[in-house]
């Protein structure tokens, strides 16, 4: 209750209507802020629909608020019909900050920040879930995904077998609630505290895991490693990586990535 901002508060006790997608839910937290305003359901089930209406409202001079459950509307959750519907009437549409699981989770993470690509909950069935999983697998920041927890386990055994067990990930589990927690390392250092711990596969989690620049430079040599050194920037970088490629195997792009890393961290 206590992420709620003073702004959040002020909008939502000054509009006529509130849009939620569970008035059950919902109500609890305005009983909680003191305001009393007219809660109106709206989900994926009927969002199309009631879009219609609240645009009626809308026109009529109402002001409207849109929440969610948790979080902000939109990410994952519903509200994108309606947003764009009254988009195309031409009306006024006003973003209120508030919490985002997203952004709390990339705050304590301790990955790369400067690029994350974030793609929603992982599909339900193995096959998508691996497809969804390579292919990200060349993705140099941090990429986050949404989880239940009845499937937690087997998206990392998934993820595991697709990008390895030994990339760095961190879990973020019911972030700011009272059973918060924040597990960071290996897929398999996560996998083992889960599968000990079956508090820690409860809630909601948000998963992130590290882009390939940095875990990928495990993959080069020693050998490689010292014969760069040598080199000094004497060749141009795509140059060196496939001659690199050619006399040591694996991809151009493995030792190009890594010689750009080399390079901008001297500079």
């Amino acid at each position: 209750m206590a992420d709620i901002t003073e702004r959040a508060r002020q909008v939502l006790s000054s509009v006529s209507r509130v849009c939620c997608e569970d008035t059950r839910h919902s109500v609890r937290l305005l009983d909680h802020l003191g305001i009393q305003a007219r809660l109106e359901a709206l989900h994926e089930h009927n969002e199309r629909d009631k879009s219609a209406l609240i645009l009626q409202w809308l026109e009529a001079g109402e002001s409207i608020a849109l929440i969610s459950d948790a979080g902000t509307p939109l990410i994952s959750d519903p509200g994108y019909v309606l947003v764009n519907d009254v988009v195309a009437k031409g009306l006024a549409v006003v973003p209120v900050p508030g919490a985002s699981a997203i952004i709390a989770a990339l705050s304590v993470a301790g990955l790369p920040t400067d690029r994350f690509s974030f793609e929603g909950f992982l599909p339900a069935k193995t096959s998508a879930r691996q497809s969804a999983f390579q292919q990200i697998s060349e993705y140099a920041g941090t990429v986050i995904f949404y989880e239940s927890s009845h499937r937690i386990e087997d998206s990392l055994a998934d993820l595991a077998k697709v990008l390895g067990a030994a990339r760095q990930i961190v879990l973020a589990r019911e972030l700011t609630k009272t059973f918060e927690t924040v597990l960071r390392g290996t897929v398999a250092d996560v996998q083992a505290v889960l599968a000990n711990d079956a508090n820690q596969r409860r809630g909601e989690f948000v998963l992130l895991v590290q882009g390939v620049g940095k875990s990928k430079q495990a993959e080069i040599s020693d050998e490689v490693r010292k014969l760069v050194v040598t080199l000094g920037d004497s060749l141009p970088p795509k140059v060196l990586a496939a001659a690199l490629a050619d006399a040591f195997g694996g991809r151009k792009k493995l030792y190009y990535d890594y010689l750009l890393s080399q390079r901008s961290s001297e500079t």
